[in-house]
């Protein structure tokens, strides 16, 4: 005899072990048991629906089959803050700008700060729409104020506001600059690794001189960052730099982002540098170093087609990244480093 949804349901919230399997049941519901799920949820234990919504969300980052939005939507106004940011976290591929108002009402005024520091990340989303032409500048608009309001308001957590510097990173906008200016000035070295990862986010050739500075920080927290910003900028400047760190770093996670990075910036250096750790003993940067070559080999060859020099290579740098999946693998939750 086949279960009800109610009985699923059941197992879900009240069974000690939480089995997986049955999540998937939460895909696409139907408006029934979607209302189901409304009315049993908050009788739901707080440890078990901070369970539920993290597996939720470990699910979506796997299988792009499933569809838990919904859940997720309704999770943005439960009960605890813990529950609330893993729901913002999970929507990271929702580009519905009906997410924008909800999100801002969080990041204005909930009183827990990982709620409001999640709802900073979420919002950079709806910037980097609009400087793509995606999404319609005065819903953008509302989402950029709000950042902005959160950047300037002197009794912020420190952890919100450079969420939020890092999601106005991708606004074109010419106060931005200076922002990401200061926030580099600041004393708090979160704020600076912020600034870094909003240099790169902010597809301007001005900050190539800055990043390639960071490569020799001491703080691996503050390379990786700007290894990563190098690749997203298209830095030149910085291969040779980038090869060295690869072979001498001790941050393993700073070696497989500058083999990264190097993907990104292509050329006949750096995919000769790629090539040699093809063989590596070391399974992740051997692997690390295949998908930037194929980085290399998707997207670098064909610019071998036009004969560009060097002032108008340098300009291909300020260009937008156009691919969201860039921007959601860098703002998933656990990120290296971040």
């Amino acid at each position: 005899m086949t279960k009800s949804f109610k009985d699923i349901f059941n197992q879900i919230a009240t069974e000690e072990q939480l089995h997986t399997s049955l999540l998937y049941n939460l895909s696409k519901m139907t408006q029934e048991s979607l209302e189901i799920f409304k009315d049993a949820w908050p009788a739901v234990s707080t440890e078990r629906r901070r369970a539920i919504m993290q597996e939720l969300l470990e699910i979506a980052e796997i299988n792009f089959e499933v569809d838990f939005d919904s859940l997720f939507i309704l999770g943005m106004g439960d009960a605890d803050a813990e529950v609330r940011a893993t729901a913002i976290k999970s929507l990271w591929e929702n580009e519905s700008a009906s997410l924008i108002a909800p999100l801002i009402h969080l990041l204005k005024t909930d009183e827990e700060t990982i709620v409001r520091e999640a709802s900073a990340i979420a919002l950079g989303k709806f910037i980097y729409l609009k400087e793509l032409e995606e999404l319609d500048w005065n819903e953008a608009a509302l989402a950029e104020e709000a950042l902005l309001e959160i950047i300037y308001r002197p009794t912020e957590d420190i952890d919100v506001q450079r969420r939020a510097v890092e999601s106005i990173g991708f606004s074109g906008e010419s106060n931005v600059a200076k922002i990401i200016e200061n926030a580099y000035y600041s004393d708090n070295q979160k704020m600076r690794v912020s600034a870094i990862f909003a240099m790169g986010r902010n597809a301007d050739v001005r900050w190539i001189p800055w990043i390639v500075t960071e490569l020799d920080n001491p703080e691996a927290e503050l390379r990786f960052e700007a290894i990563r910003a190098c690749g997203e900028l298209e830095a030149k400047d910085a291969v040779e730099k980038l090869i060295v760190l690869i072979a001498e770093d001790s941050d393993s996670e700073v070696q497989e982002m500058a083999i990264w990075a190097l993907g990104r910036i292509g050329g006949q250096t750096a995919r000769q540098a790629l090539e040699t750790y093809l063989e590596s003993d070391n399974e992740a940067m051997a692997q690390a170093a295949e998908e930037a070559l194929d980085e290399i080999n998707l997207f670098g060859d064909s610019l071998l087609l036009y004969d560009f020099d060097d002032d108008i290579d340098n300009d291909l740098t300020s260009l937008p990244d156009d691919d969201l999946d860039n921007f959601a693998a860098t703002d998933k939750p656990n990120g290296k480093h971040r």
